[in-house]
């Protein structure tokens, strides 16, 4: 007899419209899960991007509306930034890690290290003037609200992901990151588990909430695609769960900072 196939399935939601601050994603999302055809289930997961969820909570500010500091005017001529979009990014950051003309890369306040501390004008209406966007206020909670409502609509509790884009160190090219989970073990902790040969894994831990993300991104995309939510079915994870800030390490034990 053949071994099983393991398989992963994923599905881009359709008629999602652009969000706006107030809009009821949850009600939206489960309307656009319905849309496709699909009925939930315990081993589903939702990827939603964070911009939707950054819409819908307001997380919005008007550059006409920012006072820029004098550290951000300081920080703006070395990097060739707008002043108020630096002054933006400080609020938003712990530290700024490093700097140069065009790119800062700071350590958000949720520990993530991101540039420009996650602020981000794309796919933003520049409508009355520039906005920018900023990651939610908890992505962990945004998620497990997400997924609260949409088990009262369906019965089914639903993973729920949260997801960014994100350069990464030594790498080129962005991929998805988790920044926020309900429902799944973010980080999945095989250590002690054996390996095909009974060999105690010593340090493996597996940054599963990431890994999902990423592979949403192959539907969702980077530019003008218009798929900001991917259900992702199929998947067989044994592990307690834990939320996405299980994913950030200490800065005790970064060897780079």
């Amino acid at each position: 007899m053949s071994p099983a196939l393991a398989s992963v399935t994923l599905v881009a939601l359709p008629g999602i419209p652009t969000i706006a601050p107030g809009d009821e994603l949850a009600h939206i999302l489960g309307d656009a899960i319905e849309a496709a055809g699909l009925a939930p289930r315990s081993d589903d997961v939702l990827v939603v991007t964070h911009k939707i969820v950054s819409k819908a909570e307001g997380r919005m500010v008007a550059l006409a509306h920012v006072d820029p500091s004098e550290s951000a005017q300081a920080l703006a001529a070395a990097t060739g930034k707008d002043p108020a979009l630096v002054e933006v990014i400080l609020s938003e950051a712990a530290a700024v890690l490093r700097s140069r003309p065009g790119l800062i890369i700071a350590e958000h306040r949720l520990g993530l290290v991101l540039a420009n501390a996650g602020v981000d004008q794309s796919n933003i209406s520049q409508e009355g003037g520039p906005r920018l966007l900023l990651l939610p206020e908890d992505p962990d909670a945004s998620a497990a609200a997400l997924r609260a409502a949409l088990r009262e609509r369906f019965g089914v509790a639903l993973a729920v992901i949260v997801s960014d884009s994100v350069g990464r160190a030594w790498r080129n090219g962005v991929v998805g990151l988790a920044i926020g989970a309900a429902g799944l073990p973010a980080l999945l902790d095989l250590r002690g588990r054996p390996d095909r040969d009974g060999r105690p894994l010593a340090v493996t831990q597996v940054g599963l909430a990431d890994q999902i993300a990423s592979a949403a991104e192959l539907l969702m995309g980077e530019a003008d695609e218009g798929r900001p939510a991917v259900l992702v079915r199929g998947l067989s994870v044994d592990g307690p769960e834990l939320p996405a800030a299980a994913l950030v390490r200490a800065r005790e034990a970064d060897l780079f900072r």
